[in-house]
């Protein structure tokens, strides 16, 4: 299931959806005589393409995503643990082990590990399955984050959690009462505190790795259409579809027949 459902989303994004519309097209063009079809596919792909790269679209749709929680700020509350979400990573000897993290795992152990050396005391717990890769991703950033200066000691793993919702039940065997703060991308944020909240887990939210920004002023880089911003759109869908699942889930999971069991009135009378 799990699978299929990266597999779904992968051509649910709005780049591969859009060349699909356009390959399309290019086929009805090729092998029909469906010529005004065809233009109008043509039309919608690359007009599509350009609208999910164009700045001002990419922005107005991530940013309220993700300003719904501000930046950590330490308020001299005890925090007993800091969970990091996972996200990718490769294996590759020949790069230093901070290239090996993806930009947002990257960003999410750097804010974890100033959030832990605000509050002594506290551990990190670092999630996340190896992704097909000889470590896990919990592995390489607790790696990464001995080599800037964590204590091994100070760091727990959880190895085999694949999505946010198995992340955040594996996190409430550990964290149980005490308190915890949750470190990921401010895009994730108010799914990943939706599954953590029905894990029976409170946490402070503190998101990182912001993409949308409004305050671009320089036309070229504002009205040009980039990859910086096609991956902002990308991110607001991705989260958009993740939060249609696990609407899906819970609607499944509240219609699942509860299985009644019935007393044992022979054991009673006993």
């Amino acid at each position: 299931m799990f699978e299929l459902k990266k597999i779904l989303s992968a051509f649910l994004m709005p780049l591969p959806s859009l060349l699909l519309i356009g390959l399309l097209g290019l086929l009805i063009l090729w092998f029909t005589r469906r010529q005004k079809l065809a233009s109008w596919l043509l039309t919608l792909s690359l007009l599509g393409i350009f609208l999910v790269a164009f700045q001002p679209v990419s922005t107005a749709l991530l940013s309220p995503l993700e300003r719904g929680y501000k930046g950590y700020i330490h308020t001299g509350k005890p925090v007993d643990y800091i969970m990091v979400l996972g996200n990718s990573h490769v294996v590759d000897k020949d790069l230093p082990i901070t290239s090996e993290l993806s930009r947002a795992s990257l960003m999410r152990l750097a804010e974890a590990i100033r959030i832990h050396n605000l509050s002594p005391g506290s551990r990190i717990i670092l999630s996340g399955y190896d992704g097909g890769t000889e470590i896990s991703q919990a592995r390489m950033m607790a790696k990464v984050a001995i080599a800037l200066g964590v204590n091994k000691l100070d760091i727990l793993l959880l190895e085999t959690a694949k999505d946010t919702w198995e992340e955040a039940f594996q996190a409430a065997s550990v964290v149980g009462k005490r308190n915890l703060v949750l470190v990921t991308s401010a895009s994730h944020m108010p799914r990943a505190l939706t599954e953590f909240k029905q894990a029976g887990l409170n946490p402070v939210p503190a998101p990182t790795n912001f993409l949308a920004s409004d305050e671009i002023h320089q036309p070229w880089l504002k009205y040009a259409p980039k990859a910086q911003y096609l991956e902002q759109t990308e991110r607001f869908w991705h989260e958009t579809l993740g939060r249609w699942w696990q609407h899906l889930r819970d609607m499944a999971d509240s219609a699942a027949p509860v299985n009644v069991v019935q007393p044992d009135t022979k054991a009673d009378a006993a």
